[in-house]
């Protein structure tokens, strides 16, 4: 009898152990699944179910999975040593596709296209449309197909990205994608480096002059 109830003991307090890992997982998907104002109670259940386990999934296989894991060497595009997060996006985006695809395909039969998107941009905070602002910034003259290549980048980045843990990881992902359109604005006439450094000018210009006025 004692023994049982030791086992019993241990059992339960694994349980709780793992209810508070996973607390701020669950904070997330609760208040994310409410932001939708779904005003319906099991459906928002479902959803806050979905989200609650891609992101435990998502936390556990980084945990499990280390940078250590990855053995160190060099990136074979540019040479240079791989960096400690370079190996953590290298393990984490070994984990089953079937985490993803759980995630997304129930969302999007839960959801319509808006509602995905409001979650997707939940996990990522909002990265898309800040850095689409970034563009049109720097790029005053943007036309309307740059502008729809450059956002289905970022989409895509998005997508990618809600797979990983922390936000420097998450940044990581979405410089993969505005590499990409930076390059496809050079080779359609534009010269980003230019066009960054105008930008970077004028705004130190309107600075200087705005502290000139004080």
């Amino acid at each position: 009898m004692k023994k049982i109830f030791i086992i019993f003991l241990l059992s339960f307090l694994a349980v709780n152990l793992q209810a508070q890992d996973n607390t701020g997982e669950q904070k997330r998907a609760a208040e994310w699944s409410a932001a939708l104002e779904l005003n319906d109670t099991r459906k928002e259940e479902r959803v806050k179910t979905l989200i609650f386990n891609h992101l435990v999934a998502v936390k556990d296989w980084h945990n499990s999975h280390p940078a250590s894991t990855v053995p160190a060497g060099i990136n074979p595009l540019t040479g240079q040593k791989l960096s400690e997060l370079d190996r953590t996006i290298i393990a984490d985006s070994a984990m089953p596709e079937t985490v993803h695809k759980t995630l997304m395909d129930g969302l999007s039969e839960e959801l319509d296209t808006a509602q995905v998107t409001f979650i997707l941009d939940k996990y990522t905070i909002g990265k898309v449309d800040f850095t689409m602002k970034g563009y049109k910034a720097i790029v005053p003259d943007l036309t309307t197909e740059e502008e729809k290549v450059i956002r289905a980048n970022l989409e895509e980045a998005r997508e990618m990205a809600i797979d990983y843990k922390n936000m420097k990881q998450i940044s990581a992902i979405f410089e993969i994608y505005k590499t990409k359109s930076e390059q496809y604005l050079n080779a359609n006439g534009r010269s980003w480096r230019q066009l960054y450094k105008d930008y970077v000018n004028k705004a130190k210009a309107e600075k200087a002059r705005k502290s000139n006025e004080k």
